[in-house]
């Protein structure tokens, strides 16, 4: 082959790998374009009913425009394991953050959600959450505070996203949205989840029926009046999907419904004590567990069982992380250690058939019906919905998408 041969055939290999690769960005912008937007936004701790008791005009405009339901949480009813059950659609028995609070025997590591090194630890985290899924899939995607986020999970983080930083004011927020969807096309998010961490905080100071919680509710309904204010001056108004839900509701609490678990057992007997009022696991030394569930079992506010052997409905207990016992508080009850210095107005964490467990749920958007009912439903299946709005295929989980397709417009 002499030279002029060289020089043609390199020329045209190279015109034919530039071709393919400018084909395949083209492809991939097509990709990005075609997808729908879905942006969702969790108001910790907002009970179903607050706006039955609160003004709230926004989320009720939001009935009409498109779809609200009553949503069951997963148990136990705290915080991270709810976030992180709606992202990723399974259980907390099976993607391993089964409280706030835990020692991870698999790992011998713990976890806590004020530890931000534990936190960040990909390896507390199975499944795959939303995010995840949007990456592998060629989605834009982006989160604000959502459980999880901060972690590299299957050695994969959100494209963007922020270290926890509960001071960032509200409408920071949301200017961050606006700011990701004013991006260009190339580099806009077309999945994003964000949080609040209100109405929770104020539950548990005040109560659920408190004046200054619902105060709160009726203040986060004008924020989202200012969202949603902001959301219709981009172009893309049109095409956004939003939904609105939280991770559990909130109860009344009295420090005259109190057990103390130091007055019942021995605690010299237990090796591990994880959570935090009204519900626990613990690991029994040797020896020990027949006499402190026997113990346990006795008092007539707590409900307690051996590993692996809750109720079905429960979907709890199976998961080495959920040690030997699991106890709840009674509904309206409170399991202590010990004594408290401030007890609170509000908790939550109880069994999830309990109504004041559960959670909002509302989405509005070309995806949804309008001024449709939904059943209610549990939270895994969020992560099937959307999915299927993002047009994405998902990973293994417990939600049923069957449950809750009766909210697409199509």
């Amino acid at each position: 082959m002499n030279n002029a041969t060289k020089f043609i055939s390199t020329l045209t290999l190279f015109m034919v790998v530039t071709l393919l690769t400018n084909s395949c960005k083209i492809a991939q912008k097509k990709v990005q374009r075609d997808k729908p937007y879905l942006i969702m936004l969790s108001l910790d701790g907002f009970r179903w009913d607050y706006p039955v008791h609160a003004n709230t005009p926004v989320l009720d405009s939001l009935k009409s425009a498109g779809v609200f339901a009553e949503m069951k949480p997963c148990f136990p009813t705290k915080t991270f394991p709810n976030h992180y059950s709606i992202a990723t659609g399974l259980y907390p028995d099976h993607h391993g953050i089964v409280l706030n609070r835990f020692y991870a025997p698999d790992l011998q590591r713990s976890y806590s959600i004020s530890d931000r090194k534990s936190v960040g630890d990909g390896a507390f985290y199975g499944g795959e959450p939303v995010w995840v899924m949007a990456v592998k899939q060629g989605i834009k995607n982006a989160t604000l505070f959502w459980v999880g986020s901060e972690a590299a999970i299957q050695g994969i983080r959100p494209e963007r996203w922020y270290k926890y930083d509960q001071g960032l004011p509200f409408a920071s927020r949301i200017d961050s949205i606006k700011t990701w969807l004013s991006l260009p096309e190339s580099q806009r998010p077309h999945l994003i989840l964000w949080y609040y961490h209100e109405p929770d905080a104020s539950g548990h100071r005040y109560g659920p029926q408190g004046k200054q919680t619902l105060a709160m509710v009726e203040q986060l309904d004008k924020w989202l009046g200012k969202f949603f204010t902001i959301m219709r001056k981009l172009p893309e108004f049109k095409q956004l999907n939003f939904i609105i839900t939280s991770d559990h509701g909130m109860a009344s609490i009295s420090k005259k419904k109190s057990v103390f678990l130091t007055q019942i057992i021995d605690t010299s007997d237990i090796a591990i004590i994880n959570g935090g009022n009204p519900v626990y696991n613990l690991k029994v030394k040797k020896g020990k567990l027949e006499k402190i569930f026997k113990k346990l079992k006795a008092n007539p506010h707590l409900k307690v069982w051996k590993h692996d052997s809750l109720p079905k409905r429960l979907h709890y207990g199976t998961n080495i992380r959920t040690l030997d016992i699991t106890l709840v508080a009674d509904t309206g009850w409170s399991a202590y250690l010990s004594p408290q210095k401030h007890y609170g107005n509000g908790a939550h964490g109880y069994e999830n058939n309990w109504k004041a467990m559960h959670a909002i749920f509302y989405a509005a958007g070309p995806a949804f019906k309008k001024n449709y009912h939904q059943p209610i439903f549990i939270n895994v299946d969020i992560y099937p919905l959307i999915a299927r709005i993002l047009k994405m295929k998902p990973a293994k989980n417990d939600g049923k998408l069957d449950e809750v397709k009766g909210m697409l417009a199509k």
